[in-house]
């Protein structure tokens, strides 16, 4: 089946039609700046450019980038506070769903990525903006676990160590990747996943950074989606093609009246 994804970021909006049972993109993706300020209004705009692109009226999905619980918005760390409490049925149609954008990279990268096929917990984190997360358990994924604010050395993971303050601070990638590592070494610590995923739009970059983590036992991976898992797992969260890894997705997923 084919369905339109679309992935709102803290720099970018993106979005492309899905063939949902294969987990790849139909036709090539648009992508918008985030505006700013990253306000409602503005970014429900952008999404009906990218609607329009498509010539789409059929179901969609649509990450946001914060936690979203039974249709309303409780989280809006990299956009605009002004999304709190906004119900997502005010700004998209009647078939759309919307839920937490690393949740939607995971539950793609879990159906069609890295993830295939693996039990146990499994931990995918997206380096961009900020830092999302997506947690499962023998496949089933944990929603809205937003790991990417955990303190390290008091601060929040991701005013350490996420893409945006790689390139503001202008950090090598060895330098860089020392402050990941010091993060999934916590992260292993508190979860003990038999496998970390790394994501977001540096993973195309992950030999950059990647050769210089080292959490012994514990295998750290690029996602294989890379930049695209979002878009290809807000479409399929809207048409339940998700299987066993979205099992939980209902729970922190927005389906909209």
């Amino acid at each position: 089946m084919e369905v339109l994804g679309i992935d709102i970021g803290g720099s970018g909006i993106k979005g492309a039609t899905v063939d949902t049972a294969a987990g790849v993109l139909t036709r090539e993706r648009l992508r918008i700046p985030t505006p700013r300020p990253a306000v409602p209004g503005a970014v429900a705009q952008a999404v009906r450019e990218i609607v329009a692109h498509f010539s789409w009226t059929g179901p969609m999905g649509v990450t946001f980038p914060g936690v979203v619980l039974d249709g309303v918005v409780r989280t809006a760390a990299n956009v605009d506070r002004s999304w709190i409490g906004v119900k997502g049925a005010d700004l998209f149609g009647e078939q759309t769903v919307v839920l937490n954008d690393a949740d939607a990279a995971g539950v793609a990268e879990m159906a069609f990525g890295a993830g295939r096929d693996r039990r146990g917990v499994v931990l995918m984190l997206t380096f961009g903006t900020g830092i999302g997360s997506a947690l499962f358990v023998d496949g089933v994924l944990v929603p809205n676990t937003e790991f990417g604010h955990i303190e390290i050395r008091g601060k929040e993971a991701e005013h350490r160590a996420s893409d945006r303050v790689r390139e503001e601070e202008d950090l090598s990638w060895d330098k860089w990747a020392r402050r990941v590592e010091e993060y999934l070494r916590h992260m292993r610590d508190l979860l003990s996943p038999t496998l970390i995923v790394v994501g977001g739009g540096v993973s195309k970059k992950a030999g950059k950074f990647l050769p210089y983590v080292d959490l012994g036992d514990t295998p750290v991976v690029p996602a294989e989606l890379r930049n695209e898992a979002g878009i290809i797992g807000a479409a399929m969260a809207a048409t339940g093609a998700a299987a066993g890894a979205a099992t939980g997705a209902a729970t922190g997923a927005a389906r909209l009246p």
